[in-house]
């Protein structure tokens, strides 16, 4: 996390010098203005975490630029300071939003302790956002599959770097769980996680919502705005679906990641931002680089490691664990009757195709629970309310096109062993061990029948 900001805003200057120069002292990073203008030009550059403002300044005056500051930030931490505090100054000002009044000449003691109050405010506030956004994030990353085990295994890996990482997989496999993963195992926890998703935003405001705009300078911008990249200073920042951003946006976003600035629409003045950059996509990124739609210099800057999330279909083990999962987190979470699943039920689940990958098992699993009758959600539950949609390969499919017994039987193990392979992410050894082969005959079994690696 970077040092705690304060603003002063005083047009004395020896105020602004000894202000100044104790709260250096301190260990603060400070930035000291003679005029309200300057000031709300300042916090609007970078948010600071406690002002110091002078009630009387030159042109608007301390309690008008409260307003305004308190207008475009209900959250700004403002202390007033008054050569001449009245009760009436600290009453209006208190109305105002001010968290206290100062009497100069000030006192040494008196301002670091209430800055010291004042910051622990700000830590607090900070702590319970942090862990309203844990108790809404999503949970774990459920299953045991060789598929899971290993992609654990490299976020564990990755996530106390600074590396960027591109996660990768179909919708619904989990790509925002990932990214949550890597920011929590990271020594920017205690900071912001920001997401933002580039396909729900227009392309006409992605810009806007990423670097921030200043009042004026588009119709609709009435008040200076900070964007994503300065909300996640100090923490990360979650582009999902990148590859649904915009070729303007992309050009702005490969600057802010070589040079750890950012410049607000209509400011003349570059942001630094400390942010570690995750990105996510559900499409080959390769062929829309072919394709002219999205930057390849921004693809190297983002896929500094690569993360893939293998879709539900390749770790179909893990789905009566899911399952369980998901019946107890919706029971505790959102007050549902607890129920437990069957044998018969988990089963016929993990029969099933799930092309909307965990987040339609997730969903199946809400609408079992609230309209199964029994104490148990039952195989007949699941036929009668999800239906009995067979899985690619679970069925005869393909097969039964084989025009004799041993083409049939043929077919079926390379269409198991292709399965088993990939869902170990072709590590043979493991897949022996799995399917209780010999590694010697698998490796024959590859040869025998030209399997190889999808690309």
């Amino acid at each position: 996390m970077s040092r705690r900001s304060i603003l002063v805003v005083d047009d004395e200057p020896g105020i602004r010098a000894a202000l100044g120069q104790l709260l250096e002292y301190e260990g603060y990073d400070v930035r000291a203005v003679a005029d309200a203008a300057q000031g709300l030009a300042a916090y609007a550059e970078r948010r600071a975490d406690l002002v110091f403002l002078d009630v009387k300044l030159p042109g608007m005056d301390g309690l008008r630029a409260l307003e305004v500051l308190r207008a475009r930030d209900p959250g700004a931490i403002v202390v007033m300071i008054s050569g001449h505090a009245t009760l009436q100054t600290a009453v209006e000002a208190t109305q105002k939003g001010a968290y206290d009044v100062l009497e100069k000449p000030l006192d040494t003691d008196r301002v670091l302790l209430l800055l010291r109050n004042a910051l622990a405010q700000v830590a607090l506030v900070e702590e319970n956002a942090l862990l309203r956004q844990q108790a809404a994030a999503p949970g774990e990353i459920v299953g045991e599959s060789f598929a899971i085990r290993a992609l654990r295994e490299q976020i564990a890996r990755v996530a106390g770097t600074p590396a960027r990482v591109l996660i990768t997989g179909e919708n619904g496999t989990g790509k925002e769980l990932v990214a949550r993963a890597l920011h929590q195992g990271s020594p920017r926890a205690s900071g912001p996680f920001v997401e933002v998703n580039c396909a729900a935003i227009p392309s006409e405001l992605i810009e806007s919502e990423l670097f921030g705009h200043v009042k004026g300078s588009f119709t609709g911008a009435v008040a200076d705005r900070a964007g994503k990249f300065e909300q996640a200073h100090g923490g990360t920042l979650f582009l999902d679906e990148i590859g649904d951003m915009a070729p303007a946006a992309q050009a702005k976003v490969l600057r802010a990641l070589q040079e750890h600035e950012v410049t607000r629409i209509g400011g003349a003045k570059p942001v630094t931002v400390d942010v570690r950059v995750l990105a996510a996509t559900n499409k080959r990124l390769e062929d829309e680089i072919a394709e002219g739609r999205f930057r390849e210099d921004l693809y190297y800057r983002l896929a500094v490691v690569p993360l893939h999330v293998p879709p539900l279909r390749e770790r179909r083990d893990d789905i009566p664990r899911l399952a369980r999962h998901f019946a107890a987190d919706l029971a505790r979470r959102d007050g549902m009757s607890p129920r437990s699943l069957s044998e018969g039920a988990l089963g016929a689940l993990s029969r099933l195709d799930w092309p909307g990958n965990v987040r339609e098992l997730r969903n199946t699993i809400e609408r079992l629970l609230i309209f199964a009758t029994g104490p148990a959600v039952t195989e007949a539950d699941v036929d009668r309310l999800v239906g009995r949609r067979v899985a690619d390969g679970a069925g005869l499919g393909g097969l039964a096109e084989a025009r004799t017994y041993e083409e049939f039987k043929d077919a079926a193990e390379r269409a198991f062993l292709l399965q088993k392979l990939r869902v170990h992410d072709w590590n043979v050894a493991e897949t022996a061990r799995v399917i209780e082969m010999p590694r010697s005959n698998l490796y024959k079994k590859i040869e025998k029948y030209g399997l190889v690696r999808d690309a």
